[in-house]
């Protein structure tokens, strides 16, 4: 890629061990993206880069350990929201949190650490889930990027259907142009691919 004006930033979602084969929650061909997002650093065609990194408490609300009698992927009510139950995963300080290892992180102006709130989930890298008093707390990117001229967001990373996508239309939803890098992302469940594609398209986000 060329050098893209200083005002584009690329975002990549959660490159963590534990979102790809093998690790606790696996999106199927996950580290197929470390190479290529790797590559793509390497290249500084962004002069901004954010990365965000799930790093959630052992004693985390969504993880369906944490609720007896449920199984992960199963869905219940948090904070009067439907909330999935996830496998324990990216635990904080655990081995399957890192970054992975095979991308040089040295070039991310920021990493953006979510899902650090015992009792809320927090998909996107904008805002965290709904939480006790109904509202989703801001992470501060907004803020962030706009102090920074940023006016246009990439997106990469995983996974597709969850992270990449919330964080995608959140990124919309704080004044922000919008790509989404697709062969740079991959799915927890592939069948969520087309619902992906619709809710980008309603949102307005290019798919690049």
């Amino acid at each position: 890629m060329t050098a893209l004006p200083a005002d584009v930033a690329l975002l990549v979602i959660d490159l963590q061990p534990d979102f790809m084969p093998g690790g606790a929650l696996a999106c199927e061909e996950g580290d197929a993206l470390v190479a290529p997002i790797a590559d793509l650093l390497a290249e500084r065609c962004y002069r901004t880069v954010v990365a965000t990194q799930d790093w959630h408490p052992a004693d985390h609300a969504s993880f369906a350990s944490q609720h007896p009698g449920k199984l992960p992927f199963e869905t219940i009510l948090l904070h009067a929201q439907p909330q999935t139950l996830w496998p324990n995963h990216c635990v904080q300080g655990s081995e399957g949190a890192v970054l992975h290892p095979g991308v040089d992180w040295t070039v991310a102006n920021l990493i953006l650490r979510k899902g650090t709130c015992r009792e809320v989930d927090s998909y996107s890298a904008f805002r965290e889930n709904h939480g006790p008093d109904g509202t989703r707390p801001a992470t501060g990117l907004a803020g962030w990027l706009h102090e920074r001229g940023i006016r246009e967001v990439h997106v990469c990373g995983l996974a597709r259907d969850y992270c990449v996508l919330w964080s995608a239309q959140d990124a919309v939803k704080a004044g922000f142009r919008v790509k989404l890098h697709w062969q740079l992302t991959r799915p927890v469940t592939e069948a969520n691919d087309g619902m992906v594609r619709e809710a980008l398209a309603k949102a307005k986000i290019a798919v690049i």
